[in-house]
């Protein structure tokens, strides 16, 4: 009798505490299990701001597993603070938290304050239906960041390489008919020694070839550059001198940022390798068909290594967003693509999809199927990708690693 009230006792501590953050400050809010105020404050960002908080639940609750925090984030040094300290942490997707307050607030009202408190409300009544911040390895963070990192440098390189094919497109035409990969190191030494058509089309074949050994081609040194010779003389529209001269100032601005650009994802894939090959995990993603040491580390950074994150297949699935939504209402079903999801995680499964077309038969036959059953090419690669998510999942599940036989026997047999 004596165990049953301690345990009444230490239930009835739990309190609740809804943390709005902004780049400067938190604003926090305490409750206890009854919805009754404990506690609001704004606190400083950084250390001093933690120890106010620490010093705010200590004050109402005796173990740190009796605060259950609310916070719209999972990553940065204050979240890593909380999770040090053992409290329950729960970060909650900001779409969610509009939803709830639309719950509670008809009139659209919203502050940092009030945030707070819907937070708080939020972990005490609704947790059950919101998952703990998940409990990943220093070493699946760090490869996260860096994968990250990466994959950000290479979406800019490709704004940039979009801009400059635009400005190409309206004054050196003939750039565009030499070079199809403009972020190729090709483009980059032509177009940095003659980034007018003029000076293009004058450029001696011993030039160009020059350029080409300082943008890193090694191979086919003469043929390509009589190829390029040819593309620059050919005959081409022509800009006004000084919409010429303005377009040509901003080319050599570009390319010197895509140069540097391709120098820093260069140096960002060596360290990213070296530290997705050092995780116990690596061997397991580089299994799968599809997977090498950038991809997988991609992979491997968005889904993270805590073994409690995903309680089945079908909660990996969804995280990922590749298992579909349905729709129902009355005599109305649809089944759906999610939308709300982790865009790069989403990003890198659909790359692992059309690589392991390639590289596994019973990828292949599975897309094939999909194909001759009516999907388009990008609703076949979800299908395949979320089969790939599943069978990744089973496969750290039971500590093993790929096997074709036992990834897709069971369908070849079921198809015969």
């Amino acid at each position: 009798m004596l165990n049953d009230n301690r345990t009444e006792e230490r239930r009835w501590l739990m309190i609740f505490v809804g943390d709005d953050w902004a780049e400067q400050h938190h604003d926090v809010y305490l409750m206890d299990e009854a919805g009754r105020r404990l506690a609001s404050r704004r606190l400083p960002e950084e250390l001093a701001g933690i120890r106010q908080l620490h010093e705010l639940i200590a004050a109402h609750a005796e173990e740190p597993d009796q605060a259950v925090i609310g916070i719209e984030t999972d990553r940065g040094l204050w979240v890593a603070a909380l999770i040090a300290a053992g409290y329950q942490l729960y970060a909650v997707n900001p779409l969610a938290v509009a939803r709830y307050r639309d719950r509670h607030h008809v009139s659209g009202a919203k502050s940092d304050a009030s945030d707070a408190k819907l937070l708080a409300d939020l972990v005490r009544t609704d947790r059950h239906n919101h998952r703990l911040i998940a409990g990943d390895s220093a070493d699946a963070e760090a490869i996260k960041v860096l994968a990250r990192a990466h994959q950000s440098l290479i979406w800019a390189r490709n704004r940039h390489t979009n801009a400059l094919r635009n400005a190409l497109h309206e004054y050196y035409p003939a750039a565009l008919v030499a070079f199809e990969d403009l972020a190729h190191g090709d483009t980059l030494g032509v177009l940095d020694r003659a980034p007018t058509p003029q000076q293009g089309a004058h450029l001696p074949l011993g030039t160009i070839q020059s350029a080409l050994k300082r943008g890193g081609r090694q191979r086919n040194i003469a043929a390509r550059a009589r190829q390029i010779q040819a593309a620059l003389r050919s005959e081409q529209l022509v800009a006004p001198a000084p919409v010429t001269a303005a377009f040509a100032a901003t080319t050599r601005a570009a390319v010197g940022i895509i140069a540097e650009l391709n120098r820093q994802i260069s140096e960002l894939e060596a360290t990213l390798a070296e530290h997705f090959e050092k995780h116990p995990d690596a061997d397991i993603y580089l299994s799968q068909p599809g997977l090498g040491v950038i991809l997988g580390a991609r992979v491997l950074g968005e889904f993270g290594d805590d073994p409690n994150r995903y309680t089945d297949a079908k909660s990996r699935k969804n995280y990922a967003g590749t298992s579909p939504l349905t729709v129902a209402s009355g005599r109305k079903r649809a089944v759906l693509a999610r939308h709300v999801r982790n865009r790069r995680l989403y990003d890198a499964i659909d790359q692992w999809a059309f690589c392991a077309t390639s590289s596994s038969p019973g990828a292949r036959a599975f897309y094939d199927q999909h194909r001759a059953a009516g999907d388009t090419h990008h609703q076949a690669l979800r299908a395949l990708g979320n089969r790939l998510v599943g069978i990744l999942h089973g496969c750290q599940r039971h500590h093993t690693v790929y096997d074709e036989h036992t990834a897709w026997d069971h369908r070849t047999q079921a198809a015969a």
